[in-house]
C-alpha cells in the first residue's frame, strides 16, 4: 500500500483544516488503497514551526523550499496568505509534486498567468481547495443540472455572506491588505464564482461594484495607530453566462447577522434548485412537470435529504447524520487523494484557479471603471 508523504506550507486556520482532513480520512472512508502521512509543516517563524511540528508529529521548517524541493515529499499543501501562493506553487510544479492549493490561486492575474505558462511541462496531479462543491447537496445539484432537471438555465443567484468586517475593532491583518491578496473578492468571491461556473458554465461578461465600509483599522503592532484599508468589504456583480443565463453573484462581509452563508438558487425552463449552507442537510428542488391542479396538485418545492449520502467508499458517519463545513473539506481532500492514487486529473484543478483569477480580475476592473467586462 502506497503511503503519500505530505508537506503543509502554512499552519494557520486553513492549514489546520487541511491537516484535520488528512488525519480523518481513515474514519470517513474506511480501508483505503493508500495512506497519507504529514511529515513536514512550514510556518514563518521558528517558534510556530516547532509548535506545529510537535502538534502534527512532523518536522517543522521555516523555508517552504524544504517542502517543495524535498525528494521525500509527494504532496504539497499550500495554505499560506495569498501573496505567498505563486512562488510555492511554481516551486512545487518544478519539482514534480502533487499540489493541493487553497483558494484563490494567486493575488493577481499576472501571477496566475505565470503558473499557466508552467502547466504544459508539469505532470503532477493538482486541485484547488474549493470545498463548497463537495457537500452532498451541491454534488447532487450538479448531477441534476447535468441530467437536464432544470432544463435550459435562465436565471441564477449566488450569494456568500459573512458579517465579520462590520467590527471596526478588527486589526489590520493580511486579509485587509490588497498587496497580500486580501479583500472579499478573493476570500469569498472566489468560492461564489467557482460554484456558479461549476454548476452552470463559464461567464461571458459581467458588471460589478465593490464596497469599502471600514476605511481604517488599528495597526497590529500599535493599536493606537490607524492605518488605511485598501481592499473591499463586499462585491456585487451582474453576470451573463455563455449559455445565455443571467444572474447575480455577491460576496460580502457586511451582512449583519450572517455567519457563513452560501446561498445558491438556479432557475430553468423545467425546474429550479436551491441550496443554503446553513441547512446543508437538504437540497431543495422544484419540478414544473408536476401537476398544479386541482388546488395546486402536487407541485411545490421538495426538500431532498442529501444528508451525508456520499457515494462509496464513504462509510462514516451514518447517512442520516447532519453534515457540517469540515465534512465537505474532508470530501474535497479525499477526491484529490483518490485522483492522485489513480493517476487521473482532479477537478477543480489549477486551470479552474486560473479561470477564477481572470473573473476576479474582471470584477475589480469593472468596479473601478463602471463598465461591462467581456471574458
Amino acid at each position: 500500500m502506497k503511503t503519500y508523504r505530505v508537506g503543509i506550507i502554512g499552519f494557520g486556520y486553513i492549514g489546520k483544516v487541511h491537516a484535520f482532513a488528512h488525519k480523518n480520512l481513515p474514519f470517513f472512508f474506511g480501508k483505503l488503497p493508500f495512506k497519507t502521512q504529514i511529515t513536514h509543516v512550514c510556518t514563518s517563524r521558528a517558534e510556530s514551526a516547532a509548535a506545529a511540528g510537535e502538534f502534527l508529529d512532523a518536522k517543522g521548517v521555516t523555508d517552504y523550499r524544504e517542502i517543495t524541493e524535498n525528494p521525500d515529499i509527494d504532496i504539497v499543501h499550500i495554505c499560506t496568505p495569498n501573496n505567498f501562493h505563486k512562488d510555492a506553487v511554481l516551486s512545487a510544479m518544478a519539482h514534480g509534486k502533487h499540489i493541493y492549493c487553497d483558494k484563490p490561486l494567486t493575488v493577481t492575474l499576472t501571477e496566475a498567468e505565470e503558473i499557466e505558462r508552467a502547466l504544459p511541462s508539469y505532470n503532477g496531479i493538482h486541485q484547488m481547495t474549493l470545498q463548497l462543491r463537495f457537500f452532498p447537496g451541491t454534488l447532487r445539484a450538479k448531477q441534476l443540472i447535468d441530467e437536464g432537471f432544470i432544463g435550459k438555465p435562465l436565471q441564477f443567484r449566488c450569494s456568500f455572506m459573512h458579517s465579520g468586517n462590520i467590527d471596526q475593532k478588527n486589526p489590520l491583518k493580511w486579509r485587509y491588505s490588497d498587496a497580500a491578496g486580501g479583500g472579499v473578492v478573493a476570500d469569498l468571491g472566489s468560492h461564489a464564482l467557482d460554484l456558479t461556473t461549476c454548476m452552470l458554465g463559464n461567464i461571458k461578461r459581467l458588471s460589478a461594484m465593490t464596497q469599502l465600509a471600514v476605511s481604517e483599522r488599528r495597526s497590529l503592532n500599535d493599536p493606537n495607530i490607524m492605518l488605511p484599508v485598501d481592499c473591499e468589504d463586499a462585491m456585487f456583480s451582474m453576470v451573463e453566462l455563455e449559455n445565455g443565463a443571467k444572474g447575480t453573484v455577491e460576496a460580502t462581509k457586511l451582512a449583519t447577522g450572517a455567519e457563513d452563508e452560501i446561498r445558491l438558487e438556479m432557475h430553468g425552463t423545467k425546474g429550479a434548485i436551491r441550496f443554503d449552507s446553513m441547512d446543508p442537510h437538504h437540497l431543495e428542488i422544484y419540478d414544473v412537470r408536476y401537476a398544479d391542479a386541482p388546488i395546486g396538485g402536487v407541485r411545490g418545492w421538495t426538500r431532498v435529504d442529501t444528508g451525508q449520502r456520499y457515494e462509496a467508499p464513504s462509510c462514516f458517519p451514518a447517512t442520516k447524520s447532519t453534515i457540517g463545513w469540515l465534512r465537505a473539506h474532508v470530501q474535497c481532500l479525499y477526491h484529490f487523494m483518490d485522483c492522485v492514487d489513480r493517476g487521473v486529473k482532479a477537478e477543480p484543478g489549477l486551470e479552474q484557479g486560473i479561470m477564477i483569477q481572470r473573473v476576479m480580475d474582471a470584477v475589480k476592473r469593472s468596479a473601478a471603471n463602471g463598465q461591462w467586462i467581456d471574458l
